[in-house]
């Protein structure tokens, strides 16, 4: 579909990859705990605004690398092959941590305006440059290799996994606003869940290693 390939592995990983925790869902799940659903979807807003500048920056330079040399294609496909075999090697070894939001947060947060708290997820996402080299990275294993339209193809991936990212990020939200009290993520689920999605990045890490420059 439109020079996109594998559609359903990808639709599968971006899901895991944004069910992880992370800075984002950090930010949502405090907005909502301490100012309710509405706040914590205002910050998913602005997080989903900064994605959408990923994706269009990732576009523009995926002409741009496709348009070089052989080899300036491999020592950027090397170095994102690099980056995701970090990613999953430090979640295959990071340790289980409990992470918590306690109502008392409210005495410790100031109360914003949803404008603000968009601004303030929008800047979370489009400061990190984490974001922008996943894209980069990870999403070009999803093109097919005779895609008449390569960056048209990395900008429909990338708003599949907005999107999809918006729906988890929302469901965040509303969820954490109605357990407000108290929330606590196990330890053992939070490791295994690490230790499984790190397997993913280091397969695809390995993936993008082998794989040539079409």
């Amino acid at each position: 579909m439109l020079g996109t390939q594998d559609l359903v592995q990808f639709i599968i990983a971006g899901i895991l990859l944004n069910i992880a925790p992370g800075p984002d869902s950090i930010l949502i799940m405090t907005r909502s705990a301490t100012q309710g659903w509405r706040a914590g979807s205002a910050a998913a807003l602005g997080i989903g605004a900064g994605t959408l500048v990923h994706i269009m920056a990732a576009a523009l330079g995926l002409s741009a690398l496709l348009a070089t040399s052989a080899t300036a294609f491999t020592i950027v496909k090397l170095a994102g092959a690099a980056y995701l075999l970090y990613i999953g090697a430090s979640m295959l070894f990071s340790k289980a941590k409990s992470a918590e939001i306690n109502t008392e947060a409210k005495a410790s947060l100031p109360v914003l305006s949803h404008r603000k708290i968009f601004m303030q997820g929008f800047l979370t996402n489009i400061l990190n440059p984490k974001v922008a080299i996943f894209f980069l990275a990870f999403v070009p294993q999803f093109i097919a290799a005779d895609a008449s339209n390569k960056p048209l193809a990395l900008i429909v991936l990338g708003c599949i996994f907005n999107f999809n990212g918006m729906l988890w990020c929302h469901f965040l939200a509303i969820s954490t606003a109605f357990a407000r009290q108290r929330m606590r993520v196990n330890q053992a689920v939070t490791l295994w869940l690490n230790r499984f999605i790190g397997l993913m990045f280091v397969s695809f890490g390995i993936k993008l290693a082998l794989s040539g420059k079409h």
